[in-house]
């Protein structure tokens, strides 16, 4: 599960044995400019009417996002973003800006921060890069900074990158970072960032994944015939698994568990995040938090491996709303493990990655290209 895959291309650019002039590109979700309601309007639209994250035809999709969705939401988001702003701004963004220099200080080659959704762009990373090597940028590594494969996220990201190159028309060649879900380094370094949260006492440690409506991982599945439609899908193996969120998030947790030695019994699983009617993944982290403590967990630890950064969905939805759930229903010690955000670890190995593109890959892209 360790092993590291060989150096693939996205697509075709200078040709040679010569080193190419590269540069970094560093990608996360995303967040508005500000807490204004006109600002996370203007976020929400961009990132909903994305057809990889409410995957319906174009029309249905405007139709939901422009009168069910936008007339209301924009006003609840925005107070829950007050919630944790941070005086430099949104922390998603603050946190990735540190990552990115940290990153910096380590390689040669210049490493440029963009989000799928709000500012900065992808398209001004990738001039970023252009103008700092002086128009003669040859190869981008490109580094999605999530570790489980998602259609919504990870999928999504790759695609722009690629569409906002081929609108600049420009021959640069796009290596792309795998998920790194498994990676027995990566895994490492998580253990070594929650470590003093659990050094002290508790009785529960409850891993929280962003939710996915099943429908994507049928989507994603390249064989058609294996996700949510075999009995144990994500224990039984299959192809399927290398674009299976669901699958990837368990065996995250399962190493994680392994290598910090924590007891069955101790630990589970639940996802966060839902909206709509849609079937989600369970359990939900919000009736799990819930459901602990009216089982008598008094001291719970909850950690999000499937962000890298600290967010709205870390910041507010659980070191927040989950904690007041928990307090309510009669816990009495809630703590959220922070995210990797620039952990001394986490930097130096995502430095390492950046800097040999050994870990790079190639994403088959054949049902992505089915959804352009």
């Amino acid at each position: 599960m360790g092993t590291t895959p060989t150096l693939e291309n996205r697509s075709a650019g200078a040709s040679g044995t010569n080193k190419r002039v590269r540069g970094v590109l560093l990608v996360n979700l995303g967040s508005p400019d500000s807490t204004e309601v006109a600002d996370v309007r203007r976020y929400l639209n961009q990132f909903l009417m994305d057809e990889r994250v409410i995957d319906l035809p174009y029309p249905l999709r405007k139709l939901i996002v422009g009168l069910f969705i936008l007339p209301f939401r924009p006003k609840n988001s925005a107070h829950a973003y007050r919630s944790i702003w941070w005086e430099e701004g949104s922390p998603l963004i603050v946190i990735s800006r540190r990552l990115q220099a940290e990153v910096q200080k380590r390689l040669q080659d210049p490493v440029a921060l963009g989000m799928r959704y709000g500012n900065p762009s992808i398209e001004a990373g990738l001039k970023e890069l252009l103008n700092r090597t002086g128009g003669q940028l040859e190869e981008v590594f490109l580094v999605p900074l999530y570790p489980q494969y998602a259609m919504s996220t990870y999928e999504t990201v790759v695609v722009e990158t690629e569409r906002v190159l081929k609108k600049m028309k420009l021959p640069i060649r796009l290596q792309v970072l795998p998920p790194f879900y498994n990676h027995p380094d990566y895994v490492s370094v998580l253990v070594e960032s929650a470590r003093e949260y659990l050094s002290e006492p508790y009785d529960f440690l409850l891993f929280s994944f962003h939710g996915l409506p099943e429908r994507h991982l049928r989507k994603t599945d390249p064989t058609g015939q294996h996700c949510l439609k075999v009995a144990n899908c994500c224990q039984t193996p299959s192809p399927a698994h290398e674009r299976c969120y669901r699958h990837q998030a368990l065996v995250t947790t399962r190493r994680f568990v392994e290598a910090a030695g924590i007891p069955e019994g101790k630990w589970g699983v639940a996802f966060q995040s839902r909206l709509g009617k849609d079937t989600w993944l369970t359990p939900f982290t919000d009736q799990e938090i819930a459901r602990l403590a009216g089982e008598g967990v008094k001291r719970l630890r909850v950690i999000c491996p499937g962000f890298v950064a600290d967010c709205l969905e870390t910041l507010e939805e659980i070191g927040i709303r989950g904690k007041e759930t928990f307090f309510a229903a009669g816990g009495e010690d809630f703590q959220l493990i922070p995210c990797l955000n620039t952990h001394p670890r986490w930097v130096e190995l995502l430095s390492a990655w950046c800097h040999s593109g050994s870990l790079a890959t190639k994403v088959d892209q054949t049902r992505a290209s089915e959804r352009n």
